[in-house]
């Protein structure tokens, strides 16, 4: 026992001999949990700014000016009262994405307590700013029609308070930067135990170990510890000094806690990435493997899609995949503050399927060394 476990540790240190001397992989690594967690985080903002907004105010009232005057930067860029001629051509040009038309007699109706229709134009082309801007205009008219009416004495049958948790001002970066670094420890993490394998191969020296008194198990145990252990220094480094040094986004829960379900879900990763390199032959091989796989874990396992609003049939099938329940429980522990008690059974069903992949993959590394 304590040979085969100096035998893991030493083709562990191997491995990470030789990946320092890897220049590309090492910059890689470097820039995937350095500047691309800066960039994913900060680039695709969903937040709406400066989004092109117009009246076509037909009531020219006291609360008419009021709703105009409501609509200010940096969510909306006013583009002043048009007429309804305006508007069309405007829309048609694309000059504004959003018209709110107030129809005449909007601020009589409302102190008499009728519920006046108000019309809003929507340029659905910009799709993100549109389904966003809706909701935020809607709000905002609410609000003041709401306020005007406290201020004429009229009491509100109904009051709504909302309040964010969580996330209180809704910051994207706060969402994407911890999203991209997860997206990252499935890409890096199978990318280096498969490239780990492959160069092996090529280099010729995956037929110097077959010499040698080690077992299949020792040998690829060596490459899933190194690469773990390599990913989980830089995912360590990522979130201290990237994600709440330079974009300043607080960590709710324990991070001991989150590093260990990272550790848990790359015992998966590496073990799929070494399958993958047993498969392929060449690294042009794997690397088109490598593409057919990542991009559906990404895009499925609710980093960039919410998981429930996925196709049924679907949801089961990325039940199967470590990144799915990983997602789960790095937002629970790090947006919401969930300890173990909380977490515990998607951690549960990492380790689990993590546990098939690495046996799958054994006796599939083993009939390809016999």
């Amino acid at each position: 026992m304590r040979k085969s476990l100096l035998n893991i540790f030493r083709f562990g240190i191997k491995e990470l001999r030789i990946l320092s001397r890897d220049k590309v992989m090492m910059i890689l690594i470097a820039w995937s949990f350095s500047f691309a967690i800066y960039v994913g985080a900060t680039s695709a903002s969903v937040e709406l700014h400066k989004a092109p907004v117009a009246f076509v105010d037909h009531d020219r009232s006291t609360l008419s000016q009021r709703l105009v005057d409501a609509f200010t930067p940096p969510y909306f860029k006013m583009e002043g009262v048009i007429t309804a001629e305006q508007m069309d051509a405007g829309m048609d040009a694309g000059a504004y994405t959003f018209v709110v038309v107030l129809p005449p007699g909007f601020e009589r109706d409302v102190l008499r307590g009728k519920v006046p229709d108000i019309q809003l134009n929507i340029d659905a082309t910009r799709m993100t700013q549109a389904g966003i801007g809706a909701g935020y205009i809607s709000q905002i008219l609410t609000n003041e029609v709401a306020a005007f009416l406290q201020q004429q004495d009229i009491a509100l049958p109904v009051e709504l308070i909302t309040r964010m948790k969580y996330n209180p001002t809704l910051e994207s970066t706060w969402f994407g930067s911890i999203m991209e670094i997860i997206n990252n420890i499935a890409l890096l993490s199978i990318m280096l135990a498969g490239a780990a394998l492959i160069r092996e191969r090529e280099h010729g020296t995956l037929e110097h170990l077959l010499v040698l008194p080690v077992s299949a198990t020792e040998i690829m145990l060596g490459k899933v510890w190194s690469m773990t252990l390599v990913v989980l220094a830089a995912v360590s480094f990522s979130l201290l000094f990237v994600v709440e040094g330079v974009l300043h986004v607080p960590l709710s829960g324990s991070l001991p806690l989150f590093l260990g379900g990272v550790l848990i879900t790359l015992f998966s990763t590496t073990s799929l990435g070494i399958l993958m390199g047993t498969i392929a032959r060449t690294m042009p091989q794997f690397g088109l493997i490598f593409i057919m796989t990542i991009l559906p874990i990404m895009i499925l396992s609710g980093t960039i899609t919410p998981y429930e609003s996925m196709p049924e049939a679907l949801q089961y099938l990325m039940h199967l995949v470590p990144t799915s329940h990983f997602v789960s429980f790095a937002q629970a522990v790090l947006y919401r503050g969930a300890g173990f008690d909380i977490v515990w059974d998607e951690m549960l069903r990492v380790f689990a399927i993590g546990m098939v992949y690495f046996l799958f993959s054994l006796s599939i590394f083993k009939r390809s060394l016999r």
